[in-house]
């Protein structure tokens, strides 16, 4: 029952190893648009495209765009972006921050203030900076925690389903921690959506 809640991950070192970590998280960030609920003015038309941003080191190499490829959300097609620029950021509705960027947080969110994006991160230190969503690895599987708070100064509506499967959610007035029980019809939707990926070795 537990091995099916969270991706099993080796150890990160080896080259291959590296390749299943992104690999896992491109399933994740594909999945995540089905359980946020962007502004209509997040976006500039109703045939435009959401944007999923990878703001510096792109370490997915085609499994992000292939996880998202054919993809509707609410209608729209998910585009992939590799952001350069910080004045680039504002555009996009998910934006993965890469670890490379650590030491550029405070200018990353200052791009990104008022707008209607989705912040995720891979560091520790990522939503005590200001991120949404932040990916971890603990007993090997990887897994995501959630700031309410920074979805929601940034207009965003985070369903309950995916917060029930976050390890943990912190939120204005304290923060809580999953032990991994979640519920049936909980599990359930991470299955559907494709939340729970298994890494292939």
């Amino acid at each position: 029952m537990i091995a099916a809640i969270a991706p099993a991950l080796p150890s990160f070192g080896a080259p291959e190893e590296h390749v299943d970590e992104y690999r896992a998280k491109a399933m994740f960030l594909a999945a995540f648009p089905n359980f946020v609920e962007w502004p209509s003015d997040a976006f500039p038309s109703q045939q435009a495209p959401l944007l999923l941003c990878v703001f510096g080191d792109f370490s997915f190499g085609t499994s992000l765009a292939e996880r998202t490829r054919g993809i509707l959300i609410h209608g729209r097609r998910v585009e992939v972006r590799w952001a350069r620029k910080e004045q680039d950021l504002r555009t996009c509705q998910i934006l993965f921050v890469s670890r490379s960027e650590a030491k550029r947080y405070e200018r990353v969110f200052k791009a990104v203030e008022g707008a209607s994006v989705l912040t995720v991160g891979e560091t520790s230190g990522f939503l005590a900076s200001g991120g949404a969503i932040d990916f971890l690895v603990e007993q090997d599987r990887l897994q995501f925690e959630v700031n309410v708070g920074a979805a929601t100064d940034a207009h965003l509506r985070i369903s309950a389903n995916m917060l029930a499967l976050a390890r943990h959610v912190i939120t204005r007035t304290g923060s809580t921690k999953n032990s991994l029980g979640f519920s049936t019809r909980s599990l359930a939707v991470l299955q559907t959506q494709n939340l729970n990926m298994e890494v292939k070795q």
